[in-house]
């Protein structure tokens, strides 16, 4: 390398720019070449030609041959695909970057803006193996020498951006840094193209610059105008982040990293650490890259017993805010359980510096995602149409425990770029679009197992990647909302959330917004019930009950629940959606009282807005033959209710095998007749500071439930895990199932065991008459005046019943473990022979006796039993038994 540098300068200040590890080394190398070979950087394909011709020594060749290959591919149509676009992309992070490239590829040209100047975050993203291939076929090696080395399978983000941003620069990427885009300039005429709003005062060049596609990559917190974001949330969960200087020593180096450990896989493990430092995690990583990465899922009280959250709040910004938070206390927390995790082999661990040079811990709700309803919209102006496309968090923010960021953030990029192709090849917007959202659909379920084996046939062509692809699924009249002509989209969205007249789309909630301002149209009117959210105002259970009473006004005499408690009206409401509506709970009355579940509620009330989305808001009850989604849910629920009641009359018992059905129904109101609300009191009442606690639980586990692996059977709830045949282990349905009143376990109608006894002596069951029987019934058939009299016989004692016990697999390990062969000296007496022949001989000699005469001995050979009955002592038994008779 140094003798190709003192043979031609660019070569040295290209090796220069390979190494670079900071962001305005990277631009200042890059700079000096271009200047050094008189070139101006930005010239799209043109500029990397240029510089391939100009340096062609061996270590550029091979980043070439790296960058021809990718550029080869025919989807790209050699750099004339989109020779004619404009593109503008927003934020330099690694998904648009990774645009950036694809979109300079295809030939467009590319202007990025980045408000930051340098790339400062330490945090290490976990990679599939697709986007390792592909980084390295971008030439990920040359820029990175360590990059996923051995088994090493992730990279930090800031190396990530650097090495993406040099293979954007050799491809003739311009690039803008302390930019921040605002918003879209409109075209003022016809003519004028659409324009970006920078801050501070931009350039004339790139204030002046028009395009016809935008890429928003700027992160979670901004997303352009138009787009709707939906924020998902779970339980609580609290991470914390922390990265400690890398001094790349010997001992650093030959500390394992930590892929995650889980408290449910390794128990001891987070036991001793909380002995250890009284810090109570829920799983905990490490990963070696620039620094020492720690990422670890801590427990409220235990942030709090140890001074690093100051007080309690119910609201997640208020507890995990800055003023609520001991930065000290943050970083004494965060190095002991690094120091624990490491078993104190990194030596002193110093906190890196973040952008603003404090120490780089963070704590965080992982559980708060955002994800934008629409991937792409189009807006069009005085005959000039922009594509807006979102990639990365700004269209899907991650589940950082799954390491799916990068990797999908990854394949929306590719997404966009080939719905720029499309556009760029002359396709309709409205087919661009629906084509675009169903790809957008298919993001969320990718995974490494469920997409192409072959990685290294990817293209952007979405057919290289993603089985089983319907590039057709959402169809282009779907998706006209998304193409604004004018601004009139615009301004009928915000005239939709001013009239409350207009009603929404039917079986579909777009907001929490929405679904409470339908919930309170739907109850207006009802006396004591004004709802206002989706907490307090459903606690007392009268707003649920005005909702049943609303669309089946003859199921509840309203003015019954006045005086009654919330338990008991709430209680009343849930069962009538059930056992009426056909909406199954997804939560329980204690939780629906104590409001700590709103999302719960919401997941709730979303099931009677998608069965009731196209009742009128006139009161009054609905036709029972009522057109529309709600009467076609009515009617299947009741109809799966009727069958499973008649088979369950058939057998004399109610789907849950507890009651028979006369007793079940003389309880059961008729649905014709208002239900009269009755105080009831629970058998064992939880306290107050325990209902909600209570409707968190699995009724089988006893471990914590969330809303998403919920099932409802019974009244109770379970795990879908839990919730399986005791049998067969099969996961179990609601009106599949049935519980045993005897054991209590629940099992599918086909292992279901029916209620009778096994006996010893004959091998079947009680409700089986042996042979013998069947053929004296048969004398008795065919000569009915003359029955004959058959002598009272007395057999051998029997033998007490044996019920049939049916193990579960877990049951069966644990009895396979057990050591049934004692020492010598502690075998107890030989169990007595139970051989078909030995029975036989006790069963006819017992028949002698009473005779008046002596009981003699048999021969072996009369009473040795055939051969083909051998096998089967019960039938042989039977054989035997019945045919003693004869011979005496």
């Amino acid at each position: 390398m140094a003798a190709a540098a003192s043979q031609n300068p660019a070569h040295g200040l290209f090796e220069t720019f390979l190494q670079a590890q900071l962001c305005k080394d990277v631009l200042s190398s890059f700079q000096d070449l271009c200047m050094c070979l008189g070139l101006e950087p930005g010239g799209r394909l043109s500029l990397y030609h240029k510089l391939k011709a100009e340096l062609n020594y061996w270590n550029a060749k091979s980043l070439w041959a790296k960058l021809d290959k990718r550029a080869s591919h025919s989807v790209y149509e050699q750099g004339k695909a989109c020779a004619n676009t404009q593109c503008l992309v927003v934020g330099a992070g690694p998904c648009g970057l990774r645009t950036a490239v694809e979109l300079a590829l295809l030939g467009a040209r590319v202007v990025l803006v980045e408000k930051r100047t340098k790339f400062s975050r330490h945090n290490v993203l976990h990679l599939w193996p697709f986007t390792i291939h592909d980084l390295r076929g971008l030439g990920a090696k040359k820029f990175y020498g360590r990059f996923c080395t051995g088994t090493l399978d992730h990279i930090s983000i800031r190396q990530l951006q650097l090495l993406l941003l040099k293979v954007a620069l050799l491809l003739g990427v311009e690039i803008h840094w302390g930019v921040t885009f605002t918003g879209l300039l409109p075209p003022s005429h016809k003519g004028v193209g659409w324009r970006a709003q920078l801050q501070p005062s931009p350039p004339d060049q790139l204030a002046q610059y028009e395009f016809d596609v935008l890429i928003s990559a700027a992160g979670s917190k901004f997303v352009p105008e138009g787009f709707s974001v939906r924020e998902m949330r779970g339980k609580l969960a609290i991470g914390i982040t922390a990265n400690f200087v890398n001094g790349r020593t010997v001992a650093e180096t030959q500390v394992p990293e930590i892929s995650g450990v889980a408290r449910i896989y390794n128990q001891s493990f987070f036991q001793n650490l909380f002995k250890a430092t009284g810090i109570d995690l829920e799983n905990i990583v490490y990963y070696k890259d620039d620094t020492h990465y720690f990422v670890m899922t801590a427990k409220k009280q235990s942030l709090l017993r140890l001074g690093v959250l100051r007080q309690d709040f119910a609201n997640t910004e208020q507890l995990l805010g800055r003023d609520n938070i001991v930065p000290e206390a943050l970083h004494r927390f965060a190095r002991a359980a690094a120091d624990f995790a490491t078993h104190g082999k990194l030596g002193n661990l110093e906190f890196a510096c973040d952008a603003r040079g404090r120490p780089d811990v963070a704590a965080f709700d992982f559980t708060s995602m955002t994800r934008a309803e629409s991937a792409a919209r189009v807006q069009e102006k005085h005959g000039a149409r922009v594509l807006l496309e979102l990639v990365g968090d700004c269209l899907v923010e991650p589940f950082w425990p799954l390491g799916t960021g990068v990797a999908r953030g990854f394949l929306a990029a590719f997404d966009a770029a080939w719905m720029v192709k499309q556009w760029a090849g002359g396709t309709q917007p409205l087919d661009v679009l629906a084509e675009r959202e169903s790809l957008y659909q298919l993001l969320s379920q990718t995974s490494p197992e469920n997409m192409h084996r072959n990685i290294a046939q990817y293209t952007l062509d979405p057919a290289s990647r993603y089985p089983n692809l319907n590039l057709r699924s959402v169809t282009p009249q779907q998706v006209r909302d998304l193409y604004d002509m004018g601004g009139k989209e615009l301004e009928r969205k915000k005239n939709d959330k001013t009239d409350s007249s207009k009603p929404l789309a039917p079986g579909l909630v777009g907001t929490q917004e929405e679904l409470l301002l339908w919930c309170q149209k739907q109850t207006a009117g009802y006396p004591g019930v004004q709802v206002t959210d989706f907490s307090s105002s459903w606690a007392d259970g009268r707003a649920l009950c005005a909702l049943v009473h609303r669309f089946r006004p003859s199921l509840l005499d309203f003015s019954t629940l006045q005086g009654a408690g919330a338990l008991d009206t709430t209680a009343l409401a849930v069962k009538l959606a059930e056992q009426e509506l056909g909406i199954a709970p997804v939560i329980s009355p204690q939780v629906l009282v104590s409001g700590t579940d709103p999302l719960g509620l919401i997941a709730y009330l979303t099931h009677f807005y998608s069965a009731f989305g196209r009742t009128p808001n006139s009161p009054g009850p609905v036709g029972p033959l009522s057109t529309g989604t709600a009467s076609a849910v009515l009617f299947l629920s009741k109809l799966q209710r009727t069958l499973q009641r008649n088979r369950s009359q058939e057998n004399g018992e109610d789907s849950g095998g507890k009651k028979p059905r006369l007793e079940s129904e003389s309880k059961m109101p008729s649905p014709t007749e208002p239900t009269l609300l009755k105080p009831v009191t629970p058998q064992n009442p939880l306290p107050t500071d325990q209902e909600a606690e209570a409707g968190d639980l699995c009724s089988l586990c006893g471990e914590r439930l969330y809303i998403l692996e919920r099932i409802c059977a019974d009244g109770r709830f379970f795990h879908r895990r839990c919730f399986h045949c005791h049998s067969c282990e099969a996961p179990l349905w609601p009106e599949g199932y049935r519980q045993h009143p005897g054991d209590g376990h629940f099992y599918c109608l086909l292992h279901f065991p029916q209620s009778v006894s096994i006996s010893v002596c004959d091998g079947a069951p009680k409700d089986q008459e042996p042979p013998g029987k069947n053929e004296e019934k048969e004398a008795e058939a065919a000569s009915p005046r003359t029955p004959p009299a058959p002598p009272k016989v007395e057999g051998p004692p029997k033998l007490p019943s044996r019920k049939l016990i049916r193990l579960s697999s877990p049951e069966r390990r644990s009895l396979s473990s057990l050591n049934f062969n004692p020492d010598a000296e502690m075998e107890g007496p030989p169990k007595p022979p139970r051989s078909c022949s030995v029975l036989a001989r006790q069963a006819l000699e017992g028949s002698f006796t009473g005779w008046g005469g002596p009981v003699q001995r048999l021969p072996q050979t009369l009473l040795s039993p055939p051969r083909y009955l051998a096998n089967h002592s019960g039938a042989g038994l039977k054989f035997l038994k019945g045919k003693a008779l004869g011979w005496c």
